[in-house]
């Protein structure tokens, strides 16, 4: 990976502690920002459009560990051999925002218990689809976070042409050393989540913890 990398987490470091009152530790951070020439970033959690109905991000950059963007590289190189792109919903995720969302939805099938440990709060997993060359998601058959049977991995009562969408998805991901969860289409991540630890951003995740759900 570049060796810029580490400079431009930095900056968005310094950015975050400007607006926000403070700062991502990246000494504790392997993370790098989601750059690549097909990669679209729509971070989801950074705005209202999501299953909480509110930001639960400070920041709008899309972060991964460096074994994860390396692996999310190859996928990108893939798709655009193949005139397509990739659309970026969700990478490293804040353990506060983790917190948001399992009191928003407890259900260990789709969201991980945060005293456990998301693998997008280790940084190694992403959230994301495909998109034709100009940009434009295909369609899935569900949208991001829908979650219901119909998500799934094999589903087979959405259309043909998403379950095509959904198996050219998978097939650049795995080629790319990914691996995938079962209940969520969109869900990519590394395998052997025990070698990475999780990753502190220094936000105090128990302070949503208590805090009512609007």
């Amino acid at each position: 990976m570049s060796d810029t990398f580490p400079v431009a987490v930095a900056l968005v470091a310094r950015d975050a502690q400007a607006s926000t009152g403070h700062a991502i530790r990246t000494s504790a951070m392997p993370l790098v920002p989601v750059v690549h020439p097909a990669i679209d970033i729509d971070l989801r959690y950074a705005s209202a459009d999501n299953i909480s109905g509110r930001p639960l991000y400070d920041h709008g950059q899309a972060l991964l560990h460096r074994d994860a963007m390396a692996a999310l590289v190859r996928a990108a190189d893939l798709a655009a051999a193949q005139g397509l792109r990739l659309r970026v919903y969700d990478a490293w995720r804040p353990a506060a925002a983790q917190w948001r969302l399992w009191q928003v939805l407890p259900d260990p099938a789709y969201v991980a218990d945060p005293r456990v440990g998301s693998m997008h709060t280790r940084g190694i997993a992403v959230d994301l689809t495909l998109a034709d060359a100009g940009g434009h998601p295909l369609d899935m058959g569900t949208g991001f976070d829908e979650m219901s049977a119909a998500s799934a991995h094999g589903c087979t009562t959405i259309t043909p042409q998403a379950q095509r969408h959904r198996a050219w998805l998978a097939g650049l991901m795995a080629l790319s050393g990914w691996v995938h969860l079962g209940s969520e289409w969109w869900h990519y991540n590394l395998p052997d989540a025990a070698r990475y630890p999780l990753i502190d951003d220094g936000s105090q995740a128990p302070r949503f913890v208590d805090a009512p759900v609007a």
